[in-house]
């Protein structure tokens, strides 16, 4: 899995204002076609939207970022119109992470209080943020809401703090990721503009990628609607038993992964399949696994064999091929919102605003 070489490549809120009640998802109607949870709603907390101007406050709460990606990252945030500032241990290393626990931890309830700071971003992902969740304080985040962008290995952390807070954080490039045409557009859309709904749309650029494990298929065919949840399958798999677990219960949930075979691919789908109630989420939306594949002299199954056999058991809406994952062409998702997943257009609606003016 990436995370360690893809870079290379390639709160409940103390102003009630902050708070709205999630929109209740449809339930199941034959006439519109659309599956949906019929869960209670969940209190969310939306962060505040971007704007040109705004200081990002910029973390490696995972591995190491070397001088030339983080060049990369910072030359990113100023093309989006954003200033840098860095974290105090930005710098640090201990062996394979990004200094100690404790400095990036430090660095992540210091960025989410810093007045100065009004959103963060993680500058990579890479193993680590696993370590940090026993001692995050949460109810700080939730008392100090902004925007969390990030994906790989950043999928703990997203994960974690929505369930355990209610703010809405975002699957989305790191910082020091390729921000393409594509990419970028999809970025102002979602965090700097405060709108009803929005319709992402699959990347042209990957709809003509000849590489097989681009290639869409639909494993069952429908729309389904719940709340957005998910992230990269390893790390999901990592948190199975731990507290801050997947609860995929009567969400629409979305998956991604890299660099994994098949038969690891589907050791982690089982994992979660035995480990939470994921085969009660409302529909499937995945991304492209880019790199997933066997050696030519492997004795496996294909990754869609893979996908198709472990997923069309769930008798939801699931689809294969979305803009999400480790891409260079990639969409940025809120976590938590109601959302529409259509399989025929591989299309996510997002149903109602994610942040606030």
């Amino acid at each position: 899995m990436e995370r360690r070489s893809f870079t290379h490549r390639l709160l409940l809120s103390v102003g009630a204002g902050l708070i709205l009640p999630q929109c209740k998802a449809a339930g199941n109607d034959p006439k519109s076609g659309l599956i949906g949870s019929t869960n209670p709603a969940r209190p969310l907390i939306l962060p505040k939207k971007l704007k040109k101007g705004d200081t990002i406050g910029l973390i490696t709460p995972g591995s190491f970022i070397p001088d030339r990606d983080l060049a990369k990252a910072e030359r990113n945030m100023i093309s989006l119109g954003l200033r840098v500032k860095r974290s105090k241990n930005l710098r640090a290393l201990r062996g394979f992470t990004a200094g100690t626990d404790a400095e990036r931890l430090d660095d992540l309830h210091t960025m989410f209080s810093d007045p100065e700071v009004d959103a963060i971003w993680c500058a990579r992902g890479g193993y680590g943020c696993t370590r940090l969740l026993p001692n995050i304080d949460f109810n700080h985040i939730r008392n100090n809401p902004k925007i969390l962008i990030g994906y790989s290995d950043i999928t703990a952390l997203t994960t974690a703090i929505f369930q355990e807070t209610g703010l809405v954080c975002f699957h989305g490039p790191v910082a020091a990721s390729t921000f393409t045409e594509y990419t970028k557009r999809e970025l102002e859309a979602t965090l700097f503009d405060v709108q009803p709904t929005r319709t992402i749309t699959p990347a042209l650029a990957n709809q003509e990628n000849t590489d097989p494990l681009f290639e869409p298929f639909v494993i069952q065919s429908g729309k389904a609607s719940g709340q957005l949840i998910g992230g990269n399958l390893s790390l999901l798999a990592a948190m199975a038993g731990t507290p801050w677990a997947l609860q995929p219960e009567g969400m629409l949930l979305f998956l991604e992964d890299i660099e994994e075979k098949p038969y690891r691919i589907d050791r982690m789908l089982t994992q979660l399949r035995q480990s939470s109630a994921m085969d009660k989420a409302t529909g499937l939306a995945l991304g492209i696994f880019a790199g997933c594949k066997p050696d030519p002299e492997d004795r496996s199954l294909s990754l869609s064999q893979t996908l198709k056999g472990q997923l069309n058991t769930f008798n939801v809406p699931a689809a294969y091929g979305l803009s999400i994952g480790h891409i260079t062409h990639q969409c940025t998702l809120p976590i938590g919102i109601h959302a529409t997943l259509d399989t025929h257009t591989r299309t996510l609606t997002l149903n109602e605003p994610w942040l606030t003016p």
